[in-house]
This record gives C-alpha cells, sequence and structure tokens, in this order.
C-alpha cells in the first residue's frame, strides 16, 4: 500500500520586539536560543522601537538577525505590525525581548498546525525570579508579570487568547484581521497591554469556526525584573489591566472582552484567596501577604475597568462589568 506522504513543514519567522538596552542580556540569550532550536525559523526579526543606540549595537551583533526599527506607531503593536511586514514566513512567531525559548519551542508551537482549522497556537511562559517568589505574587497572578498562570489549561486547549511573550500566527490569518491595533498596548515601560487579546478575539470574530490553541510543550523563560515584583507594580499593573479591558470592551463587545475573566474570579481566584486565607489562620504570615495580592489585584483590576468604561461615555455598566481581569 502506497504510504501517504509527510507533511511538509511550515516556514516560521521569529519576531522580538525590543525598546531598551536594559534587556541586552536578555536579547542575546534569546537569539542565541533560537538560533539552537530544534525546528529552526526561516529568519528572526529584531524590530528595535524608538533606540537607534540598540538598533546599532543588535545590527552589529547579529550578522544573521534581520534588525530593522519600528515603522509603525510606538508601542509593541507598531512594533509587532512591522515585524510582520518584513516576515516571509508562513507562521510568524512572537518573543518577548527579555524571554528564552526552548530548544524545541518551534517545534512544539507547529505541530497544533496540522489542523487546518488551527489559526494560532501559544505555550508555556515560565517566570524567572530576581531570587524568590514574593509572597504577595501567588502564582494565580502571575499573568501581571507576563507568564502563564495557576489555573490556566494544563494540557494543549482552544483558548480566546494567548501570551504575547509566547504565541504565533499563521500570516494569512493575520493579513485577515489587518494586524495588531496600535491604539492599545504596552507603549515602553507603561503596563498597559491588552492588544494580543483585543487580536484574537477579533480575530475569532472575523474567521467563526478558526482554533486558537494554548501548546504547554512550547515553554519560553521569561524574565521578571526586581521592579515587577513590587506592591507598587501589582497595584499599576492592576489597575492598567482593567483599563486596558475596557478599551477592548468598547471595540469587541463586553461579552468577548470578559468571557475568560468571569470563570477565573469565581473559579481561580477564589480557590487561590482560600488557600492563602488557611495558610495565614494556620500561622503562615505569607498567607497575609498572598491573600493581600489576590484581594488588592482584584480589586484595582475591577475599578480600572469601571472607571475606564465611564471614561470612554458609558453611563450604565452591562452586567459583564462585574468581572476582573486576567491576562
Amino acid at each position: 500500500m502506497e504510504q501517504p506522504e509527510p507533511l511538509t513543514p511550515l516556514t516560521v519567522s521569529v519576531v522580538v520586539c525590543a525598546h531598551t538596552m536594559d534587556r541586552w542580556g536578555d536579547i542575546v540569550d534569546g537569539v542565541a536560543a533560537l538560533r539552537s532550536q530544534t525546528s529552526p525559523p526561516v529568519e528572526t526579526i529584531l524590530v528595535v522601537d524608538g533606540n537607534s543606540t540598540l538598533e546599532r549595537r543588535a545590527a552589529e551583533a547579529f550578522p544573521d538577525v534581520n534588525v530593522i526599527a519600528n515603522r509603525h506607531k510606538s508601542g509593541v503593536s507598531g512594533a509587532r505590525n512591522t515585524g510582520v511586514a518584513h516576515a516571509k514566513g508562513e507562521v510568524i512567531a512572537f518573543l518577548d525581548d527579555d524571554a528564552r525559548p526552548d530548544v524545541r519551542w518551534i517545534e512544539e508551537l507547529l505541530k497544533p498546525y496540522e489542523d487546518p482549522s488551527v489559526v494560532a497556537v501559544g505555550g508555556l511562559a515560565l517566570p524567572v525570579w530576581p531570587v524568590d517568589r514574593p509572597s504577595h505574587l501567588v502564582p494565580e497572578l502571575d499573568w501581571l508579570v507576563g507568564c502563564t498562570y495557576q489555573g490556566h489549561p494544563t494540557g494543549r486547549s482552544e483558548v480566546r487568547n494567548l501570551f504575547g511573550c509566547n504565541m504565533s500566527v499563521r500570516r494569512d490569518a493575520v493579513e485577515l484581521v489587518g494586524g495588531f491595533d496600535e491604539n492599545i498596548g504596552r507603549l515602553g515601560h507603561i503596563p498597559l497591554g491588552g492588544d494580543d487579546t483585543e487580536f484574537f478575539i477579533r480575530l475569532r470574530q472575523y474567521s467563526p469556526g478558526s482554533k486558537v490553541v494554548f501548546e504547554p510543550r512550547a515553554v519560553v523563560h521569561h524574565r521578571v525584573t526586581p521592579e515587577r515584583t513590587t506592591w507598587a507594580y501589582l497595584r499599576s499593573r492592576s489597575r492598567a489591566e482593567g483599563m486596558s479591558k475596557a478599551a477592548i470592551a468598547t471595540m469587541v463587545g463586553a461579552a468577548d472582552a470578559t468571557s475568560v475573566e468571569s470563570d477565573y474570579v469565581t473559579r481561580v481566584l477564589t480557590a487561590g484567596l482560600r488557600r492563602e486565607l488557611g495558610r495565614a489562620l494556620r500561622g503562615n504570615r505569607a498567607g497575609w501577604r498572598g491573600a493581600g495580592g489576590i484581594v488588592a489585584c482584584l480589586s484595582l483590576t475591577g475599578w480600572g475597568y469601571l472607571s475606564g468604561r465611564v471614561r470612554r461615555g458609558i453611563g450604565s455598566v452591562d452586567e459583564d462589568a462585574d468581572v476582573r481581569g486576567a491576562g
């Protein structure tokens, strides 16, 4: 019996967005890890946003990398769109400049694409703490630092959206929706977000039946800087997440913008809060800090969402407004 011919692997372009010399060591490590992939990309594109010094240094240090300046609006969304415009792969994978992929990262990202209805695949983002995990940042809150949180699916699953530091999309899907919205998303160190969430919601709306898949075997290690381990960052990032969700709700509708967050609050955060209070009542002071982190995050994200909705001219908030943000 004649055997079917094996599928031809999809070609992959990797886009890394960078803006600061502070992450030079991470960029060097990330580029080295991309050179060692079991399924090498056809190209690595480093998009530099508003930093000519970084652009020159990267061009000199990485002759095998396509180093380009952001040609769109400043911010991660504009940088991603610049990378997409220059990429030639059938799949475009996005990696943060402070994330290091495992050696099989691209290989694992590609496996779910054997299903033609899969338009995007992302993977696990593990936090790399400066020293130890701070007690107020419990695992359920790891989305605050751009990582996969406890309560997220643990096996290959269809999801609403992927984590921006570890995601890939078919080129034709990006072209279908017109890229990332440059009016939302992180700008330098300002902890706004949501551009990736809005992108995937819009993609599903444009292409009903398409699948966005989380593949936990596609792993990156995402470095957490000391300033992101502080209470001040938790407060600012939580408020920013709520405001970002409010902006997304205006664009794609509140039901889609908060569909995941409702379950996150009622199932994941509630369980985390019970665990931390239990630890505290058994005499572990770290439990009080963990519970405080959950309550502060939930409250401030909710406040950011509600204030963002009101600021955008919505006088009465619909039934989805009481849900809070998760990454």
